[in-house]
């Protein structure tokens, strides 16, 4: 088994004592650093303790001072009596070469406790692979959860005063109305501009969830917005993860939209001359896109965020579909596991500063109502737990013709915008060429 020799573990004994013995001298010090330090970030056990003490003193907003601090850690049992206290808190006291930089010290103390805590993570992934209980691909899910976790450690920002944010918004604006026509740089275009005059096009760190019942279009219509946005924005770097189709798979259908050639001629050979041309000429300008696409089954949302930091401009995430992710969970709560994926497609694309497209299904809700009621709603979401909860925008596809079949508009699909937090919700009307697996602005001047 792989052991730990506690005395080699990385801590630093002057920066625990400076800012407990600066705590003890200046009352006022615990606000600065309350909010980056818990007791467990200490190595040594009685600072540990020590620090405990004091922060449920101000938390009760108590006084803190060597008083009543010698007061409160008797009674905790941190020390065994008055005179014990005393004696430790003194030197402590007396050790405090800068009180000013208390904020340094405390950030040491915190970089020493993830030290540990890497230590301590890459000790279970050992043992656990050392024990052969379970499958490599399981161990190696376990693994990437505790390094995530620790990434994932609470990190506060500073209090921010609202001017700077102010002045920064103002320029931007400025901006805006000097180059009316320019696109923010940070946003691409979905490539349907009625959706972008709702949603303000995929906007940096959202997660944006298009659901549908089977047959909808939901990969096509993820698929043409990836392929829209390379197209418009050159500069940037689309990746698709595809966890049910293979990346052959994939680029028929991409080379079918823009080529329109149908994917029967396709998968038949059914080509003639003027086909051939269109799929020579949609080939050289999607060979041009920086489109990078991965079929890796079960892959992992800490795979996939380690395949993304690989990508240096990366502008839009598209993974198809939410329903074929896993967590590795075995208590067989799915609810609760999708909750968790969702929630780190969010944080995914927080960090990463990227908008993140996840296709999803729906339950079979929307079958079970009435003629007429079969719009799908924020409810039909399958395993909903915390989807709607993490999405930054939810769009749903409907296609009247899919249940009725004498709809006198075959081609119409509505986008419905059930969740925008950027904005409006309501419905954009899409041209759907099932042929080509290509969906369009309806434009209603040539509808018929």
């Amino acid at each position: 088994m792989f052991d730990i020799n506690q005395s080699s573990l990385p801590y630093s004994l002057g920066a625990e004592q400076t800012v407990l013995g600066t705590i003890i001298l200046e009352s006022a010090a615990m606000s600065r650093v309350a909010a980056s330090l818990r007791p467990e970030h200490f190595h040594v056990g009685l600072h540990n303790q020590l620090f405990g003490a004091m922060y449920n003193m101000f938390v009760s907003n108590s006084p803190i001072d060597l008083v009543t601090v010698i007061e409160s850690s008797v009674r905790e049992k941190v020390f065994d009596n008055q005179d014990e206290a005393r004696s430790y808190l003194l030197k402590l006291a007396e050790a405090v070469v800068n009180p000013s930089g208390i904020e340094d010290y405390a950030r040491i103390i915190t970089e020493k406790h993830m030290l540990r805590s890497l230590m301590y993570a890459c000790r279970d992934i050992f043992d656990l692979a050392l024990s052969g209980s379970d499958k490599p691909k399981q161990i190696m899910d376990v693994a990437e959860k505790m390094i995530y976790d620790l990434r994932g450690e609470r990190e506060l920002g500073g209090l921010v005063p609202i001017k700077p944010i102010i002045e920064a918004k103002i320029r931007e604006l400025e901006e805006a109305c000097a180059n009316p026509g320019a696109k923010n740089a940070g946003t691409l275009p979905s490539s349907f501009s009625d959706l972008d005059g709702y949603i303000f096009g995929l906007n940096p760190s959202d997660l944006i969830l298009i659901a549908g019942r089977p047959g909808m279009g939901k990969t096509s219509f993820a698929l043409n917005v990836a392929v829209g946005a390379a197209k418009l924005r050159q500069d940037k770097e689309v990746v698709i993860f595809s966890l049910e189709m293979s990346r052959e798979q994939l680029v028929s259908r991409i080379i079918s939209s823009e080529a329109r050639v149908t994917t029967d001629q396709m998968r038949n050979g059914d080509i003639d001359n003027d086909s051939w041309a269109s799929i020579r000429e949609g080939v050289v300008e999607l060979s041009q896109l920086r489109v990078y696409i991965d079929d890796t089954a079960n892959l992992s949302i800490g795979e996939m965020k380690a395949k993304l930091r690989r990508i240096k401009n990366l502008g839009l995430v598209v993974i198809d579909y939410l329903q074929l992710m896993s967590t590795g969970r075995t208590d067989g709560n799915r609810v609760q596991e999708v909750s968790e994926i969702t929630r780190n497609l969010k944080l995914m694309a927080k960090d990463l500063n990227v908008p993140v497209i996840v296709a999803s299904q729906l339950s079979r809700g929307p079958e079970s109502r009435s003629k007429g009621e079969k719009r799908p709603q924020l409810a039909d979401l399958r395993e909903s737990g915390s989807i709607e909860q993490d999405a930054d925008i939810v769009m749903f596809l409907y296609r009247e013709f899919y249940y009725n079949p004498e709809f006198e508009k075959p081609y119409l699909c509505e986008c419905i915008i059930a969740k925008n937090r950027q904005g409006e919700t309501g419905t954009v009307n899409l041209h759907w060429d099932g042929k080509f697996t290509k969906f369009i602005t309806l434009d209603y001047r040539h509808e018929q």
